[in-house]
């Protein structure tokens, strides 16, 4: 009896625990941006190509993920990515902003040894890969890249 009375409260402790667990689930963030592209009144970034005295930087289109906002940056130079940047990504709170110092600098790094948007996603920041690639590949378009 002890036992089975044991159980039903350990139960209801780790149900309640469970329950009372708070995620970002509160909706997407709005991230704030270093350098946003424009924005045309469809709410997405306007794509845009700028000379560099080593290449040339084409900015993707901004991806609307469910927690927020996430646009890459790339440059390019004989052809080749030789910089990859993210002004945009959500981090809106403190769970946003730990996956993403995790998983930018891994997608950035894929696409500089990869080279194209054939990159792997990242467990646990799955959203954000995904909006990623959207705009990575979108200024792998304006590159001529594709």
């Amino acid at each position: 009896m002890k036992r089975i009375l044991t159980w039903a409260l350990s139960t209801v402790a780790i149900v309640v625990l469970l329950f009372g667990y708070k995620t970002s689930t509160s909706g997407p963030a709005q991230a704030t941006t270093v350098a946003a592209a424009p924005v045309d009144p469809s709410g997405t970034a306007a794509p845009t190509a700028t000379s560099t005295t080593t290449g040339e930087t084409f900015t993707g289109s901004v991806a609307q993920t469910r927690w927020g906002a996430v646009q890459v940056r790339i440059t390019v130079t004989d052809g080749r990515i030789t910089d990859v940047t993210v002004p945009r990504y959500p981090d809106g709170n403190g769970k946003d902003q730990q996956i993403n110092s995790y998983a930018l600098p891994i997608l950035t790094q894929d696409t500089l040894t990869n080279q194209n948007a054939d990159i792997d996603m990242i467990s646990g920041a799955t959203v954000t890969s995904d909006g990623y690639v959207e705009s990575l590949q979108s200024a792998l378009d304006q590159a001529g890249l594709a």
